[in-house]
């Protein structure tokens, strides 16, 4: 919460008229004194007709009802919950800045809250009409990934590796592993891949605690420089690199009134990948994906919770190229023995409907429709609801599907990204909704009859402030010859089209990513906008390996990252070459993490077209990687050296001809240091001048208040060697 406090509190920009952005501004403005109005945590009231959010002061929990004309009323203000957590305990001292965001409808009067103490952390259960505590559960203020009990009477949460259980004011030491090579409980496995964002669940009545158990001593061990003490010290890291050896993970199911524990017997090698694990709803029964470390083999198993048996392969996933998962079954409400598996097995990721036995229902998916986020189901769980792409990838709509017949309905059509949120009986959504003309427009929608009424009309935020150069969306057929591929591009401040103006191609090009978008300022940063209004046109392309185009448009770089993505490139820059306002000898391209490989692929295979690059956290040998992510794409380096070889840029050093600038973390423990430390030696063997900057402090990225400073770092770059 504090980081949020931050975000909305420390800002320091005034917002007076002037004539372009600071890079100040391009920073931090896009969230703070230039983001469209909006509502603030917005959630139904369960099986109510009722919306609720957070105020512009963040300080009152709002509603609007059916019943009241969908007219605005304070809920439960912050001083209504202050003193109610002052009469529950009174010796105990609230410093509530904000009403909590992070709030969640347990049922329909009962809210889920997190609130600090002066030294520790309640997880409350709040009752909305009596505005009274209902039960509480504290645990220490430097508690880790903490979760409630579905009861509300206990929580489980991480010190350092290991679990313990508050409840009744006790604590339970759920493990005691004293070596920190053993982690339990933690979301930090299999490094967060496969969708993985917890490492606890609770069994659905309370009883039993599920969760992993990382052993990573035998993972070889990786030195980072802490440079802030007096002598600079090592902090060794576990990084499992491509082609060695790497963790090996079990699913633990602890009985909390025994206090003892049973491992599921998840047979098979050691080095698999344990994901979309799921508790049956009757606390029963545990279902695993198991997939084995080539990611091209996925079993969806079913173990006894009490005795760690497996049971059943419910069914098995394979491809030529890797099989994916990325999200936990879905029971339907009221039916234990049927669950929707989210897959991309047919080209696209899409529903389907299983029974527990493993056989098929019902395909649900619709077109080439990709499902970006599951919402929920109606009354009697006869529909579901979800989020999906449409318009070659670049919008967002709202679908409901009918689960007997596998029936689809687009139940939003305007062009552009919906954000939406469906009240629990299916018929109300609350739709905000932008393109890149539209700021933000939230309204109610009846989904009988689609009226909607209008909640908020947001103003163009950046009127009177700021004038934004002019952006457009276009379309570039990709190197393959047929396939569209989605392009932005913003001209620079007060286009001449007479004039010729240097380029920065901004990219990414990688799986799990997508930069152009049909929404407010097309998906770009205002970062970008800053680069243009200083004199530059401004492109972006979402190559094919990118993201919300299928199966088959992604999985182009299998075995050859970087390959395809900088064919597709190339026809952005013929794009470019095409426009009489574009200088051809004054072309750069920039990038961080993926983006940074591509940059420096890019500078180096086309060494005549690139000027100058920037190019953040670069992978420079994908060796380098770690496991998880690196083998996915491109198989061990033992099974795919010509892959390898043809996409390690270090071997490339000696091409160079541009000006090229590496920035790196110091403390990176995703794109290891090592990968640009390499590059510049082979650029000093080469005789090749590189320019390199770090950042003692940081890991993969640069946040906070010294992302000013990077920007402005690119800014300058630029300025010194592409502008001129």
């Amino acid at each position: 919460m504090k980081k949020l406090v931050w975000l909305f509190l420390v800002s320091g920009m005034a917002a007076t008229a002037q004539k372009n952005l600071t890079v100040q501004e391009a920073t931090f403005g896009q969230y703070q004194m230039y983001a469209p109005k909006n509502l603030v945590a917005p959630a139904w009231r369960k099986d109510a007709k009722t919306i609720t959010y957070l105020d512009n002061t963040y300080a009152n929990l709002m509603a609007r009802s059916e019943d009241g004309k969908w007219s605005e009323t304070t809920l439960i203000s912050k001083a209504e919950l202050a003193a109610a957590l002052k009469a529950k305990f009174p010796s105990e001292t609230f410093e509530l800045q904000m009403f909590p965001y992070t709030y969640k409808w347990k049922d329909k009067s009962t809210l889920l809250l997190e609130v600090e103490g002066k030294d520790k952390v309640y997880l409350v259960l709040f009752d909305a009409d009596k505005k009274a505590v209902k039960s509480a559960v504290a645990i220490a203020s430097d508690a880790a990934q903490q979760t409630l009990s579905p009861n509300g009477t206990a929580a489980a949460w991480l010190k350092e590796n290991n679990i313990i259980i508050s409840s009744n004011g006790k604590e339970i030491n759920v493990t005691n592993d004293t070596d920190k090579g053993i982690v339990n409980g933690s979301d930090y496995v299999h490094r967060q891949e496969f969708g993985i964002n917890k490492g606890m669940w609770w069994s659905p009545n309370s009883d039993k605690l599920l969760f992993y158990r990382k052993d990573e001593t035998m993972v070889a061990n990786y030195p980072l420089t802490n440079w802030d003490a007096r002598i600079a010290a090592t902090k060794d890291i576990k990084y499992p690199m491509a082609g060695m050896k790497s963790e090996e993970v079990t699913l633990v199911v602890y009985d909390v009134a025994s206090g003892k524990s049973v491992t599921l017997k998840t047979e098979g090698p050691k080095e698999q990948f344990l994901t979309c694990v799921t508790w049956s709803p009757d606390g029963k029964k545990v279902y695993v994906g198991v997939l084995n470390r080539e990611q091209n083999d996925l079993k969806l198993n079913r173990y006894d919770a009490a005795t760690g048996n497996f049971e059943k392969t419910l069914f098995e996933e394979k491809a030529p190229t890797y099989v994916e998962p990325l999200h936990d079954l879905t029971f339907i409400p009221g039916k234990n023995d049927q669950f929707l598996y989210r897959t991309e097995k047919d080209g696209y990721e899409q529903l389907y409907l299983y029974t527990t036995d493993g056989q098929q229902l019902k395909k649900l998916g619709y077109k080439d429709v990709v499902i970006t986020e599951l919402l929920n189901f109606d009354s009697g769980a006869k529909n579901v609801f979800y989020i999906g792409t449409a318009n070659n990838g670049l919008d967002r709509q709202l679908y409901k599907v009918e689960l007997s017949s596998g029936k689809t309905t687009q139940l939003t059509t305007v062009s552009g990204t919906h954000t939406a949120v469906v009240c629990t009986d299916g018929t109300l959504a609350l739709d905000a909704f932008a393109n890149t003309a539209t700021p933000n427009d939230v309204n109610i929608v009846d989904l009988k009859n689609n009226k909607a009424t209008s909640v908020l009309k947001a103003d163009n935020p950046y009127t009177g402030k700021t004038v934004l150069p002019k952006m457009e969306l276009i379309t570039i057929t990709s190197a393959d010859g047929k396939t569209p591929l989605n392009g932005r591009i913003i001209y620079p401040a007060n286009f001449d089209a007479a004039k010729k103006y240097p380029v920065i191609v901004y990219i990414y090009g990688g799986p799990h990513a997508q930069l152009v978008n049909n929404e407010w300022l097309g998906g770009a940063s205002l970062f970008d906008y800053y680069l243009a209004q200083q004199g530059y046109v401004v492109f972006t392309m979402d190559n094919r390996g990118s993201d919300a185009r299928g199966r088959d448009f992604e999985h182009v770089v299998h075995r050859n990252l970087g390959i395809n993505e900088m064919a597709d490139q190339m026809k952005g820059v013929e794009f470019l070459k095409s426009k009489a306002f574009v200088d051809q000898d004054r072309i750069g391209v920039s990038g961080w993490s993926f983006g940074g490989f591509m940059t420096s692929s890019l500078m180096l295979d086309h060494a005549d077209v690139f000027k100058v690059g920037v190019a953040g956290g670069p992978v420079c040998d994908w060796k380098y990687y770690e496991v998880m992510y690196g083998e996915r794409y491109m198989d061990m380096p033992q099974e795919n050296p010509k892959g390898y070889a043809k996409t390690n840029i270090i071997d490339k050093a000696k091409q160079l001809k541009g000006r090229l600038l590496i920035i790196h973390g110091a403390q990176d423990n995703v794109v290891v240091q090592q990968h640009s430390m390499e590059f510049i030696n082979a650029c000093i063997a080469a005789g090749k001048q590189v320019d390199y900057f770090l950042y003692p402090t940081h890991e993969h990225n640069v946040r906070g208040k010294d992302r000013i400073h990077l920007n402005q770092k690119i800014a300058d770059y630029f300025d010194t060697y592409l502008k001129k």
